[in-house]
């Protein structure tokens, strides 16, 4: 039986007449990695929010190891979209500032600012000051912050924006660490590729709704497949066009069309009939990017059609 770490339902928000979230609901498994996606603007901020009762929904609750959130703050690490450390502030000693606002004693919070910027290669600036640091450097500096108490569901809101591919590729090997320490990670992203790496289940936000929930499989299945081919035997192109799909264009060459899950054992029993042969033959799901994209595009001509309607 699956165990929940979060569980929202219904979580509605409005500010002034604009619905800023309409009806979200999440439940997100412990020890997992989730990813809230979405464009910018669609409400995962809000959200994320809500659901750690910092802002109170207009409607809907929020369940944290199942408690309010108020009464879990300590079990909790959360990095804000905005980013804030005081800049005279060394990190080693930020780091265990913000320790210590969970509970974490000090010298503990310190020897630990100093294990993680070791591990992660950042031992050089342990005593620089947080003003003489780059805007990444320092968003490093809080994400450590943000786990250094060891929490049990760490909430990082846009936590790649801002970061060089180094340090993008750091902060996925803490996430990926923390996870493995059994942590329960939810980070807000519209970047997909960090999501296909990382994450174990995503929801997608779109216009203040949820509108996909499942794992990055899941995502991707809602396209078709992409096939590439070229015969082996010297044939004409309206012989292997007869066998391909409607639609299929050669290109250099090679085929190129679309194929749903249940053609792909047919069409290659009919190509192995056809004694054609395989020169190349790659069958590829698309990307999240693509299933994300067509996930949006889907939700805004649906809108566009109520506004003309």
């Amino acid at each position: 039986m699956t165990s929940f770490c979060v569980e929202a339902e219904g979580l509605t928000k409005y500010f002034g007449s604009f619905k800023a979230v309409d009806n979200v609901a999440l439940k997100i498994p412990a020890g997992s990695i989730y990813g809230v996606l979405g464009p910018n603007g669609a409400g995962k901020t809000t959200s994320l929010r809500m659901m750690l009762g910092i802002v109170d929904p207009d409607e809907g609750e929020s369940r944290i190891f199942g408690e309010r959130p108020q009464a879990v703050r300590h079990r909790i690490g959360y990095l804000p979209e905005e980013r804030g450390l005081y800049p005279a502030m060394k990190a080693r000693e930020a780091i265990a500032f913000m320790g210590a606002l969970r509970g974490l004693g000090w010298s503990e919070g310190r020897r630990r600012a100093a294990d993680f910027m070791t591990e992660l290669g950042l031992e050089r600036v342990i005593d620089e000051k947080i003003r003489k640091m780059s805007k990444g450097m320092a968003q490093m500096i809080q994400l450590v912050g943000s786990i250094v108490h060891a929490p049990d569901l760490i909430i990082l809101d846009e936590p790649f924006s801002g970061l060089d591919p180094v340090n993008q590729e750091r902060l996925e090997i803490l996430v990926r660490r923390e996870r493995d320490r059994g942590a329960t990670i939810i980070f807000s992203t519209h970047v997909m590729a960090h999501a296909e790496r990382l994450c174990d289940r995503i929801a997608i936000i779109a216009r203040s709704q949820r509108r996909f929930e499942g794992t990055v499989e899941e995502a991707r299945a809602l396209l078709p497949m992409d096939v590439r081919y070229a015969p082996r035997a010297d044939a004409a192109p309206e012989a292997v066009a007869a066998l391909l799909p409607p639609g299929a264009r050669l290109q250099n060459g090679i085929w190129h069309f679309p194929l749903a899950d249940d053609a792909v054992e047919p069409l290659l029993a009919q190509i192995t009939a056809s004694h054609l042969g395989v020169a190349t033959l790659s069958i590829m799901r698309p990307a999240l990017h693509e299933a994300f994209v067509h996930i949006i595009r889907q939700v805004d001509e649906a809108a566009a059609g109520e506004v003309t309607a």
